[in-house]
């Protein structure tokens, strides 16, 4: 399966938890409409509680039930080739936005589900769109098994030194052939 994720705004360096939600909340809309098609919509036991099916995506955390598409349980790995426009030159590691590794943890941490309890603001509740189920990428970003990276500039005005526009394309790969994943491979 391919897919393109999309984002535009601000990209901190070590992005608390409450940025690092914002950012999954933008991905959970692309991700959501994704669910609404083909193939994935042709599936729907994956979004039913594990006491209705074998193979359910639901992940229960706090007041949440994340809804991960990429997961171990169903044998299936992602390769993720981002294109990051962002105000700086190329060419420089260390940037007046943050350093790029930071960034690109933040951009990892905001594709992947919460997997402790300090990785969501105490704050955090379900918004009225992200019930029953929020959709998200990826389960653990140990999933992610290649990245290629490229950094242009963004020849855009702007006084936000973090700002990034950032297309995040997506190959899903099994790495177990099932009945349950073949849509993935």
């Amino acid at each position: 399966m391919r897919l393109v994720l999309h984002y535009r705004g601000p990209l901190k360096a070590n992005g608390n938890p409450s940025h690092k939600h914002q950012l999954r909340q933008h991905f959970h809309a692309q991700l959501k409409k994704l669910w609404s098609q083909k193939p994935l919509s042709e599936e729907p036991f994956f979004l039913q509680p594990r006491d209705r099916g074998p193979h359910s995506l639901l992940r229960p955390f706090g007041a949440f039930t994340f809804a991960p598409l990429i997961t171990a349980e169903l044998n299936v790995i992602a390769e993720l080739s981002i294109t990051l426009l962002r105000p700086e030159p190329p060419g420089g590691l260390i940037t007046q936005g943050g350093d790029l590794d930071n960034r690109l943890k933040t951009l990892f941490d905001s594709l992947t589900m919460p997997r402790h309890p300090n990785a969501l603001s105490c704050d955090a509740v379900p918004q009225p769109d992200e019930t029953p189920h929020f959709f998200c990428l990826l389960e653990d970003d140990n999933l992610v098994t290649a990245v290629s990276l490229r950094t242009e500039q963004l020849l855009e005005p702007t006084d936000d030194p973090s700002l990034v526009d950032a297309s995040i394309h997506v190959l899903t790969q099994i790495t177990r052939s099932t009945w349950a994943n073949s849509m993935f491979g």
